[in-house]
């Protein structure tokens, strides 16, 4: 594996950058989401890559991992929150599904460098 030296590196935290321009995109001018709804998919999105580049930049690797936990939760937030835009008819199933495939894969992509992480020999 190649030596990681900032944030930007992981894989986890370029996919979440996609996601975070996908949703923001997706509410920005949707006027079927009020305006609690669209702050709170946003935030929980923007959580799911700050929490990635906020526990890379602690001193261990247990840090690390409780910040990536935090992101993981953050996407089982935005997860359930697409329900809520599908069953009202928030916003195209379509697009919706380019979502959702997008933040499965940041999700895994972050449960993976856990496993690294709490596998990872000192």
């Amino acid at each position: 594996m190649a030596k990681i030296e900032k944030f930007e590196d992981l894989e986890c935290w370029k996919e979440a950058r996609i996601l975070v321009k996908q949703v923001f995109l997706e509410v920005q001018d949707n006027n079927k989401v009020d305006w609690d709804t669209k702050s709170q998919v946003r935030r929980a999105t923007l959580s799911i890559m700050n929490n990635i580049a906020e526990g890379f930049g602690r001193y261990s690797d247990k840090e690390f991992i409780r910040f990536l936990e935090y992101s993981s939760s953050s996407a089982a937030e935005v997860r359930s929150m697409l329900y809520v835009f599908e069953d009202l008819n928030f916003t195209d199933l379509e697009k919706l599904k380019t979502i959702q495939v997008q933040l499965n894969k940041t999700r895994k992509l972050t449960l993976g460098l856990i496993r690294y992480l709490k596998n990872k020999k000192p």
